[in-house]
């Protein structure tokens, strides 16, 4: 005879109508009662595989776990795969490291860089002061004496620095900036292009070298800072969903002091100093391309 019942398959009901084969009753002295045997009519049992099949793959796909923050995902993912250029801590402060702003000595920076840096992966130097990663880190200054200040947001790539302001732009040297010369001088190029929209061409010019031992952040990287000044017109930020950019003075500016990153505060300071000066007697001058 046949029976309706309802069934629950991998979280789905479905209403089956079975048909009930033999059931024989465990008597004194007979045979046991052969099992009870279940026959689906073929569109149930269509349906049920199709659920089946619906629920594997649904227990395929790849769940976002609450709160999972995919541009650190991205980000983490890119630092897994990326080479840096870097120099082994005790090779470029070969009598103890410093904080602050170096003006002096950038001839014997740039050739112990050229002579003993390596590209290395980022995610095993990232946490480890051994190595400092080389960061050209420019800093844009206008005719008129404004500077480009920029305050990272959310989908900043750099988590640890989220909601600070910098005075810099730059990034890391990968291995394809040297594949036509100087990598420092590549790496700048890439990253002003990159970062940066200029109306017109920039030239750039090394003014001091820079470290920081007080955060994480810092005490990983090595900065060589550039003053980067545009013929004409006002630069602003390319990457507008990970940055804002305003253009101010460094009366203006002074505001934001408490809240910008370490190394924007060690500049800062150098450029009321008088740190622009420098610029004429610059070992290292790069002429930088318009980047509309």
């Amino acid at each position: 005879m046949s029976v309706p019942f309802e069934a629950t398959l991998l979280g789905t009901s479905l209403a089956i109508e079975a048909t009930l084969v033999a059931v024989m009753p465990l008597a004194a002295g007979l045979a046991p009662a052969p099992p009870v045997v279940l026959l689906l009519e073929p569109q149930a049992a269509t349906s049920a595989a199709l659920a089946a099949r619906v629920a594997a793959r649904a227990e395929r796909r790849p769940r976002r776990p609450m709160g999972t923050d995919w541009t650190s995902c991205r980000h983490a993912a890119r630092t897994h795969r990326e080479a840096v250029l870097c120099v082994p801590r005790t090779t470029i402060f070969p009598d103890g490291a410093w904080r602050g702003l170096v003006p002096t000595g950038l001839e014997r920076v740039l050739r112990t860089i050229r002579a003993a840096a390596q590209y290395r992966p980022r995610h095993l130097v990232e946490d480890d002061p051994s190595q400092q990663q080389v960061i050209p880190y420019c800093i844009v200054r206008h005719s008129d004496g404004t500077y480009l200040l920029t305050h990272r947001l959310r989908a900043s790539s750099e988590k640890r620095l989220h909601h600070l302001y910098s005075l810099g732009v730059g990034g890391h040297v990968n291995p394809g900036d040297g594949e036509v010369g100087d990598p420092v001088v590549g790496g700048l190029r890439r990253e002003w292009a990159e970062e940066i929209v200029c109306p017109a061409p920039a030239t750039a010019s090394l003014v001091a070298l820079l470290n920081d031992d007080t955060t994480p952040v810092s005490r990983v990287h090595l900065g060589l800072v550039f003053l980067v000044e545009p013929r004409e017109g006002v630069a602003a930020v390319r990457e507008v969903a990970k940055l804002e950019g305003e253009v101010l003075t460094l009366e203006a500016m002074r505001r934001h002091y408490l809240n910008m990153e370490s190394w924007s505060q060690l500049v800062f300071d150098d450029l009321v100093a008088g740190a622009p000066d420098r610029a004429e007697h610059s070992p290292l001058v790069v002429e930088l391309a318009a980047a509309p």
